[in-house]
């Protein structure tokens, strides 16, 4: 069977999609250029951590939850996000929208057969270049800059 057969196509497009709504709002606010790094850096830490292996995750998770400080502070830290949850529900369903079709499309590539790295590389590149062609699609639709 063919690569080009074998790639999910499907979670690709959903993840295109949504991340060029992430695009379109950058767009839309215009963002200075510092906080389109940020979020292509977020979205390539987001990528990397839900193609590592389950085994790296609970090693961090491991060190991260390893005393009742750290547990305490990371108990805060989840009651704060659930605040902003609540008092910003529409950025929310924005980013629930984002993770889970970046999580969709690692099911897929997992459920295909490729390997983290080969996953990574792919939703990598196809959830930067959501972002792009969200931008690029606000600034030619809004500014009207071909009619």
């Amino acid at each position: 069977m063919s690569i080009v057969t074998k790639i999910p196509w499907i979670a690709l497009g959903l993840l295109l999609l949504s991340y060029s709504t992430l695009g379109w709002a950058l767009s839309d606010i215009q963002a200075p250029l510092f906080v389109w790094l940020v979020v292509v850096l977020s979205l390539l830490l987001l990528v990397g951590t839900l193609t590592a292996p389950y085994s790296t995750l609970a090693k961090y998770s491991s060190i991260l939850l390893g005393s009742n400080t750290k547990t305490f502070v990371a108990t805060i830290l989840g009651a704060f996000l659930f605040f902003m949850m609540l008092a910003w529900f529409r950025v929310f369903l924005d980013t629930l929208l984002i993770i889970s079709s970046a999580i969709l499309a690692r099911i897929d590539f997992q459920s295909a057969g490729f390997k983290e790295g080969q996953a990574f590389m792919v939703t990598s590149v196809f959830s930067i270049a959501g972002v792009g062609l969200g931008g690029i699609i606000h600034t030619v639709v809004v500014q009207q800059l071909w009619w």
